[in-house]
């Protein structure tokens, strides 16, 4: 059977910034009753695409058609009423309201001038009956889960006869469970001959879930394919643009460490975790293997001194007591959250800037780091972690999640820290990005850093550490050495038994 013809269709879309061709000349369509896969590292063009397409972003050249026709919409609001939705990885949705204001705030049906709230609620129940959901719609937003809220989200775009719905990393905080409950909604949608453009950096979910894909490198068109008919292995050779090796376990042989940099003694903290006792030797990666809310990252935030514990710490064979950050500074320790965006990041401050923070801090804001030095200092890291565009006087907000990941990683490293503490550093990148992480861990373990690093990718735990600590509802149940024995079952194993053998 000949393929129906594409719902939507953007032809020779060119886009440029000042000092960035971020779009050059790239095709996409879409057909109706699919799911289309957006391919491409982290700076590939998939947001700039998408926001041209939406109305975010005027092209250079180029064409748009929805259902044959020339379009060309000048804001989100004029995509939206022409069927084309979207919605993003931070779901922008007020908690405090209830279910059916969410879904229908700014349209609410009115009688007499005033909202008419039955009217409404049936509204918001039909909506979400079409994704095979039953909820309360008169409960706050705030009493259901993230997953519910994306499917939320989804609704609120539904509400105007959607034809196009465009999903931009709508899975990077969802569990397994709640992914698949995703899936079904996007299955159940794809059905009623919706076209689904689907925005992830996740290849297995890409190959469970889409028809189709197409792949941009570098604001280029690589190509459109069908998902059955590409590889992941080619599929990842696209998008970075040479071939992948396979990347086995890149801490080398497995080794003694004869030097203990920290040493944690029934160390804990009340409601978050419970006492537990771990040592990190240098140029030791220890990994952090658990299920999200565990308490990987209370662990982290102890060690950091971000949050008061009680019992023992020593850093380099002294006792010591970490009251703030800045405390596990001064001991060389740094600390790369998971949020990089609300405990990174400052968005409205240059590279250059963000970069130097923590290196200011810790000479307090009476002694600035002189120019000079600090253009020495991150032109070096700029170069050696190749962050994109290698201009720091750019703001950081304009940066892809990958560069942003390594700006943070720069601040960081200028300090020179004796261990480097990583919560989810390669969350939501693309593979390529993700890759230079990895190996500069590698490198950095090499060089006698010791790295304590937390993924919820089971997989990147095993290829980076030497040994591996498990948690399970707040609780430090087993500390696994790295060897040919240790798997991936083998840890979930112990977190389903709860470290029982």
């Amino acid at each position: 059977m000949d393929a129906p013809a594409p719902i939507l269709r953007m032809s020779g879309i060119g886009k440029e910034f000042p000092g960035v061709r971020a779009l050059d000349r790239v095709d996409l369509r879409l057909l109706p009753g699919e799911v289309h896969a957006l391919m491409g590292e982290n700076g590939a063009g998939k947001s700039t695409l998408i926001k041209v397409l939406t109305g975010v972003h005027t092209a250079d050249e180029g064409a748009v058609e929805l259902a044959g026709k020339p379009v060309a919409f000048g804001s989100p609001l004029e995509a939206r009423q022409a069927g084309i939705s979207t919605v993003y990885q931070e779901v922008n949705l007020c908690t405090n309201l209830s279910v059916a204001e969410n879904i229908l705030i700014g349209r609410e049906p009115r009688r007499f001038g005033r909202i008419d709230w039955q009217r409404m609620r049936a509204r918001a129940r039909e909506l979400l009956a079409r994704m095979d959901l039953d909820l309360d719609v008169s409960a706050p937003l705030s009493s259901y889960s993230l997953a519910i809220q994306q499917m939320v989200a989804i609704a609120r775009a539904l509400d105007v006869e959607a034809r196009v719905l465009i999903l931009d990393e709508p899975t990077s905080s969802l569990d397994a469970d709640e992914v698949g409950q995703l899936f079904q909604v996007m299955r159940r949608l794809k059905d009623e001959g919706i076209a689904i453009l689907f925005v992830t950096h996740f290849l297995d979910q890409v190959y469970e879930i889409s028809d189709r894909m197409t792949i941009l490198r570098n604001g280029r068109l690589v190509g459109e394919y069908l998902t059955r008919e590409l590889s992941q292995v080619e599929l990842v050779a696209k998008m970075i643009g040479q071939e992948l090796e396979a990347l086995d376990k890149l801490h080398g042989e497995a080794r003694s460490f004869a030097t203990p940099l920290v040493e944690a003694r029934d160390l804990g903290r009340p409601g978050a975790i419970e006492p537990f006792t771990l040592t990190i030797h240098e140029g030791q990666v220890v990994g952090l293997a658990g299920l999200l809310g565990s308490g990987r990252t209370e662990v982290a935030r102890l060690l950091f001194g971000a949050d008061h514990a009680a019992g023992q710490l020593s850093i380099g064979g002294e006792p010591v007591t970490l009251r703030t950050p800045r405390a596990a500074m001064g001991h060389k320790i740094a600390f790369c959250s998971e949020n990089r965006k609300r405990d990174g990041l400052i968005e409205d401050l240059t590279v250059r800037e963000n970069i130097v923070l923590a290196l200011q801090a810790t000479r307090g804001w009476t002694r600035p780091v002189p120019r000079e030095q600090q253009d020495e200092l991150v032109d070096k890291y700029v170069k050696a972690l190749r962050i994109s565009p290698p201009n720091p006087e750019i703001p950081v907000r304009n940066l892809s999640g990958g560069n942003q990941q390594k700006v943070l990683l720069a601040r960081w490293l200028i300090l020179e820290p004796r261990l480097l503490i990583l919560d989810e550093p390669t969350r939501g990148i693309d593979v390529g990005a993700k890759t230079e992480i990895q190996r500069l861990v590698a490198e950095l373990s090499g060089g006698g850093v010791a790295v304590l690093f937390i993924s919820a990718e089971l997989e990147e735990v095993l290829r980076l550490s030497h040994k591996v600590a498990v948690l399970r509802d707040r609780r430090m149940i087993a500390e696994l050495p790295n060897d040919d024995e240790l798997t991936k079952d083998v840890i979930m194993e112990t977190i389903a038994s709860g470290g029982r053998t």
